[in-house]
């Protein structure tokens, strides 16, 4: 018995895509520059809160100087400072990731000596799930470390926003 027209399905001119594809297809739109971008803008990041350090610009100042009391924060602040603008211009160079990242997940993972050290300055009334604003500044470098990590585990870069070598 032949198909009449009503039974048969109405064709389609736009073909929906399932979840899956969708994020396949974005994930591969953004693939090509999310690694850079990640690098870039922590180097940014870095150099400007470094550059902060180095011109006694920045408001963490007594933050370092009371984790740290046995150094002279007349020289650590400036040379912490330096420190993250040579790592901040690194990662946009692109060049050594892996060891610039240990390099930034250390100095991040020195940050949570202010939890330790100076719980009262950290958490409000010595609730260690109340953060003060100090104590949000130091926890939010979790998400800093995890982003080292990433680029530790892609060491090579072709240029700041160029596509990421195949693994």
């Amino acid at each position: 018995m032949p198909v009449s027209s009503k039974d048969r399905p109405l064709p389609t001119t736009r073909r929906s895509i399932s979840l899956s594809e969708f994020e396949h297809r974005v994930a591969m739109l953004v693939r090509p520059f999310s690694l850079p971008l990640l690098r870039v803008s922590l180097g940014v990041v870095f150099i400007w809160f470094g550059a902060l350090k180095v011109t006694n610009a920045t408001p963490v100042a007594d933050l370092v100087a009371g984790t740290v009391p046995w150094v002279d924060p007349a020289w650590f602040v400036p040379f912490l400072g330096t420190v993250e603008v040579v790592v901040g211009v690194l990662l946009i160079a692109g060049r050594r990731l892996t060891t610039v990242s240990c390099v930034l997940v250390a100095h991040l993972a020195g940050t949570f000596l202010v939890l330790v050290l100076q719980p009262q300055v950290a958490f409000q009334h010595g609730n260690p799930l109340l953060l003060t604003t100090e104590g949000e500044f130091v926890v939010k470098n979790v998400v800093l470390i995890s982003a080292g990590i990433v680029l530790a585990s892609r060491p090579r870069a072709r240029r700041p926003f160029g596509p990421e070598p195949s693994a």
